[in-house]
């Protein structure tokens, strides 16, 4: 058995191994003019020990106004003495500790209820400008939790160990979008005009989720359903691109994995397409996937973040982990299961291409955390130290490392028919549940002793310890990978090794558009890191890329950033790469971007930041680039 550290969350001063949360009442109004939410959270709490007579919950930048007691109505109320830490921890914010006027006994429960209000330091929540929407006509905000940002929008154990259901009352003048299931107005009724009125919309999310999950967006917003159980939100001026982008792949992506992973438990699958500021390509907020507009491409080439994001209903939101160490047990089985959705879906050669992609920003993960303090971001199982921020270590290498690990697994047993029954037994016996890397490796083992012959391969075969707690910049074993949709796209990057001694001239004869034809975009990506993964280039020869391919113009954002973190190498292009950059707020683009753009010219670089990046990245994205960039995140929100 593999060495694994302490399975308590190190990213929650709550007291959730004391007493839990089941169940959350959210009463909200939206204040669109003072930038915050104001209203109460009640907790339904159970006790999981005798002589419990505190409650303790992570807050971030909340005002906390009021604690009671609260009858099973909700009608009455019995003021309790609270206390938010004096100091506030940088990473973890302050503990709001509410003392009980009864301690409790193991299996009592309670109802405490917070009234209290976000602040304009909320690192969850993104407020837009109306010129920064779509139309121009209406202000926009969208949450980002995940990892530890939801203390700052509610009082709540934040942590991934504890999952509730929650219900959501808002009123807001603007439509409200929750990740959760709309009960008032129903779905059928749309959304109301918007006319200065304020509306009251709720929201029930009847399966239990870690509070990392709960999302909340309002905005000018349009609805446009994609199949009997799926659809598209996004701004009315962009509605329809999007769902053109979606129609033909979100039912049958979410059938796929309903196939792999058993039945699909909360009914609608919704998607929200956000303002371009959104930090990631896509969360997986249970019925309602926040998705970024990069995606929109008009080539479907992007797709597949539906395929991912829908896997997460099993791995992630069904079967969760109980901390962050424990974070590739999500994304690692997730990206398997995206990758095996386009096994079924295109065949083998696109799943092993997925792979070989992934690759890359595995590697380049690896390297960026090759240093002193930070390697052990190189290991799927990450030993947090209490206080340390999962943001600072969020990388590709869950993702890939993880799928890595599965995939070698299942060639190990025998092939997909043998290794995804015990991928679907793994979700039966969790379901609902929290669980760490220990518990899953112990649940490992008792499916495969099963197979004493698949048993006694997987023991001599699979060296457990340098995959879980191994660092360094390469996989524990090679991988093979099925080459054929890559192979022209290694061998036109070969061409151009070959060509590096020849003139401008020369070049222009040898390099045409006409090299791309055939090529999907994704093959373009992945010529583009095949020659950045190369002997840094003369500044001639990348130009003479542009000549021949015009990748300046291209507007495929995946493309678009490998480009960029290809000249840039050479030092060419950087007003190019800053003018880019300014609308991107993806982190998948903007963090390796401004990177990039500091290594060749750091005043261009923090002066992009300044003058677009602070009013419109993400809190979570502003503060990581700030940081990159050797400013101070605080003075630089300003």
């Amino acid at each position: 058995m593999t060495t694994i550290p302490s399975p308590i969350d190190q990213a929650t001063q709550s007291n959730y191994l004391d007493v839990r949360s089941t169940h959350i009442e959210l009463d909200w109004t939206v204040d669109w003019s003072q930038r915050i939410i104001r209203g109460t959270a009640t907790h339904s709490v159970i006790a999981n020990k005798d002589n419990v007579d505190k409650v303790i919950l992570d807050t971030s930048y909340l005002v906390v106004k009021k604690c009671s007691l609260a009858s099973p109505d909700g009608r009455h109320h019995q003021d309790l003495d609270f206390a938010l830490a004096p100091k506030r921890h940088p990473v973890l914010g302050s503990a709001l500790t509410i003392s009980l006027p009864h301690a409790l006994s193991r299996g009592d429960s309670t109802r405490v209820s917070i009234e209290y209000a976000t602040t304009d330091e909320c690192t969850a929540l993104g407020w837009l400008d109306a010129n920064q929407t779509d139309s121009k006509r209406y202000p926009f905000v969208y949450s980002q939790c995940q990892a530890i940002h939801c203390r700052s929008l509610i009082p709540v154990m934040d942590t991934p160990a504890v999952k509730a259901t929650y219900h959501a009352r808002v009123r807001s003048t603007l439509p409200i979008l929750l990740s959760a299931r709309r009960t008032s107005p129903d779905l059928d009724s749309g959304v109301p005009e918007i006319d200065g009125t304020e509306h009251t919309y709720e929201w029930d999310q009847p399966i239990a989720i870690p509070s990392y999950l709960i999302a909340i967006a309002g905005g000018e917003l349009e609805f446009r359903p994609l199949g009997d159980r799926t659809g598209i939100w996004a701004e009315p001026g962009v509605v329809d691109k999007c769902a053109d982008e979606f129609r033909s792949d979100a039912e049958r992506m979410v059938q796929t994995a309903e196939q792999l992973c058993g039945p699909y438990r909360w009914g609608r699958y919704d998607a929200l397409v956000l303002p371009s500021s959104f930090p990631y390509g896509g969360m997986e907020n249970p019925n309602m996937t926040f998705l970024t507009p990069a995606l929109i491409v008009g080539d479907k080439s992007q797709v597949d973040v539906i395929a991912h994001e829908a896997s997460h209903s099993w791995h992630g939101n069904d079967v969760s982990v109980s901390g962050w160490s424990s974070f590739w047990l999500n994304e690692g089985w997730t990206t398997y299961t995206e990758r095996l959705v386009a096994l079924k879906l295109h065949g083998p050669a696109t799943r092993d291409f997925e792979y070989i992609q992934g690759n890359k920003a595995m590697t380049d993960d690896l390297k960026r955390f090759d240093r002193d303090g930070m390697r052990k971001a190189q290991r799927l199982h990450i030993p947090y130290e209490f206080g340390e921020d999962p943001d600072e270590f969020y990388s590709s290498v869950a993702y890939d490392k993880g799928a890595n690990f599965l995939y070698y697994l299942e060639k190990l047993v025998g092939g997909l028919d043998v290794f995804n029954p015990y991928q679907q037994q793994f979700i039966r016996d969790f379901v609902g549940q929290s669980v760490t890397t220990e518990q899953w490796e112990k649940h490992f083992w008792a499916y495969w002793s099963q197979f004493p012959e698949k048993e006694r391969v997987l023991r001599e075969q699979v060296d457990w310890d340098a995959w879980l707690n191994g660092e360094g910049l390469e996989l524990p074993v090679k991988m093979e990978y099925d080459t054929t949709l890559a192979d022209r796209a290694y061998s036109l990057a070969s061409s151009w090794d070959s060509a590096r001694s020849l003139s401008r001239s020369e070049l222009a004869k040898k390099f045409s558009k006409a090299d791309l034809a055939g090529f999907s975009s994704n093959q373009i990506v992945l010529f583009l890191e095949t020659l950045g993964t190369q002997k840094t280039y003369d500044k001639a020869v990348v130009e003479a890329v542009e000549e021949a391919y015009r990748f300046n113009e291209n507007a495929n954002p995946e493309i678009k950033l490998r480009w960029f973190l290809f000249s840039l190498k050479a030092g060419l292009y950087a007003p190019e790469a800053a003018h880019w950059i300014r609308n991107q707020g993806r982190m998948k683009y903007c963090r390796p971007t401004y990177r990039a753009i500091y290594q060749v010219d750091p005043d261009l670089a923090r002066q992009t930041f300044r003058e677009y990046g602070v009013g419109f990245l993400h809190p979570i994205a502003r503060r990581l680039i700030a940081q990159e960039l050797g400013l101070d995140g605080k003075k630089d929100k300003q």
